[in-house]
């Protein structure tokens, strides 16, 4: 499929799909690499609705570290559990040294 027929949702599937193992990314990071800096939440909307689509959806958070979209994992605390089998140490829902594990797509891309 050409990028320029992506829709805006799969163009942050391809972002996501690119976050290392072991490090994690913010909507909002994302939105601004997309050249859609106000678009956040778009970005989180799209994570919704990721289940079966092979994206690592568990590794983007919010602006602040927190695991705000942890609610649309199956079971208790699986967005938790991945996160911290890749390393990622996670303290009353939120990312522990976030700006060590942080990926910035717009310098990392």
């Amino acid at each position: 499929m050409k990028p320029e027929t992506l829709s805006f949702f799969d163009k942050v599937y391809e972002v996501a799909r690119l976050i290392p193992y072991g490090r994690v990314t913010s909507y909002g990071a994302i939105a601004k690499y997309l050249g859609a800096a106000r678009s956040a939440r778009m970005v989180g909307y799209a994570m919704n609705g990721s289940g079966g689509k092979d994206v690592p959806a568990h590794r983007v958070v919010n602006r602040k570290g927190l695991l705000t979209g942890k609610h649309h994992f199956d079971g208790t605390n699986l967005m938790e559990q991945l996160l911290e089998s890749e390393g990622i140490k996670v303290i009353d829902s939120q990312i522990q040294d976030f700006d060590v594990v942080f990926w910035e797509p717009c310098e990392e891309l």
